[in-house]
């Protein structure tokens, strides 16, 4: 045994072989794609290779990768644990339900399997965008037990997304306030742009606020939202029509910044 572990991860479909040392930190990465090993640290070629063995398929090219950007470099000295793009959407309340996942019999649905459905319903229209140059983040922790519920990053912008649930639902939007149905309305639209100033303070970028309503039968609007964007689901694709502003490499950089678990334990 050489000391090295092996962790399979999966982006935009493909996946890759990161070889990481005990205290976490990558040395090597297996490209199946590429039937390339690119190798961070030489020294330790042979038990690279060695720990690879069990999954080479084919003949592959072996040797450093190819000179890597500022945001690569960040992204590969990140700790597996502190990496946040692996998410799903809502990982968290999947972790919650996992360990707490209700009585077997209720009069009503859980509510969380409500707000999960519609953060996974958004999670897979965001990541529909990855092709056209943006990343989406999940499930973003912040302090005191929020969380932003999607990031996306990508050439119009930083857009913190916050899902509502509001199958076959009328909607009512009159800032701040947000009502659904007959329910009493109640002011979602002051926690949409709160979470989209911590992920501003947070990033050092101006973040947008979105609300993101899932599967509504029709929104009204009284009182326009200040800043806020309302977009259904099947919306969101507008997201990737908007002007640019940002550059490839700023996408880049930012999506670096907002993976590492550290950068959100500030604000």
């Amino acid at each position: 045994m050489n000391g090295l572990r092996v962790i399979p991860t999966w982006r935009h479909g493909q996946e890759r072989l990161y070889v990481c040392l005990t205290d976490g930190r990558n040395i090597a990465w297996y490209d199946r794609e590429a039937a390339r090993i690119n190798l961070i640290a030489e020294n330790r070629r042979e038990d690279v290779l060695e720990a690879l063995g069990p999954f080479v398929t084919g003949s592959v090219t072996v040797g450093p990768p190819p000179v890597p950007t500022p945001a690569e470099l960040a992204r590969l000295s990140l700790h597996p644990d502190d990496d946040l793009a692996p998410n799903r959407p809502g990982e968290a309340l999947l972790i919650d339900l996992d360990r707490d996942p209700g009585p077997a019999h209720r009069l009503r649905a859980d509510p969380r399997r409500r707000a999960l459905a519609a953060e996974q319903t958004v999670g897979v229209a965001l990541d529909r965008l990855d092709g056209a140059g943006w990343h989406t983040l999940h499930s973003l922790p912040l302090p005191g037990g929020d969380r932003v519920h999607h990031l996306a990053i990508g050439p119009a912008g930083l857009f913190a997304i916050h899902t509502l649930y509001a199958l076959k639902q009328r909607v009512r939007v009159s800032d701040p306030m947000v009502g659904l149905g007959r329910r009493d309305p109640e002011p979602l639209l002051r926690r949409v742009r709160a979470d989209a100033g911590r992920a501003s303070h947070a990033l050092t970028a101006e973040v947008r606020p979105v609300l993101a309503l899932v599967g509504p039968t029709g929104v009204s609007v009284t009182v326009p939202p200040r800043e806020v964007r309302v977009l259904t689901d099947a919306d969101l694709a507008d997201l990737a029509r908007l002007g640019g502003v940002l550059k490839p490499a700023d996408v880049e950089a930012l999506h670096a910044m907002a993976r590492d678990r550290g950068t959100w334990a500030r604000v």
